[in-house]
């Protein structure tokens, strides 16, 4: 089970950063608005067909992503770095997409969804360097 406050922090948030690897293994980032579905524990996010990142997901579905609170207070540091498997999204995720970003009904989308084999929070507001990690029983 997750943490309760992994979830609160990733529900909390709205853009990741995404990492995927080219065939050469050159890394490439992508920040991605995302919503997130706790039920079925999935990052959802959208991205054409055209972009570098999409084309990386297609020939290797393995991937990063970092979302991060932006502060310069050593004390409230928090940021979570997850590693999973991207994959196309189904209808599920494009209504969870479009009720969290409803100005997106009008525009063409390829939805993705990643699906988190490994999650690690560090949370500072809960002591200096604290970590709390999720991994996947698959």
């Amino acid at each position: 089970m997750i943490d309760e406050r992994i979830i609160k922090f990733i529900k909390r948030h709205h853009t990741l950063n995404l990492a995927t690897l080219s065939e050469e293994g050159l890394p490439y980032c992508a920040a991605c608005f995302y919503a997130y579905d706790d039920k079925r524990n999935r990052l959802v996010f959208t991205s054409d067909n055209a972009t570098r990142h999409a084309q990386e997901m297609e020939q290797n579905p393995n991937v990063a992503c970092a979302i991060t609170l932006e502060t310069r207070i050593v004390g409230k540091i928090q940021g979570v770095q997850i590693c999973g498997k991207a994959e196309r999204g189904d209808d599920k995720d494009k209504a969870l997409y479009i009720k969290r970003f409803p100005y997106a009904v009008v525009a063409p989308l390829t939805i993705w969804a990643v699906e988190p084999s490994f999650i690690k929070l560090t949370d500072n507001t809960l002591g200096f360097g604290k970590k709390l990690i999720w991994e996947s029983k698959k």
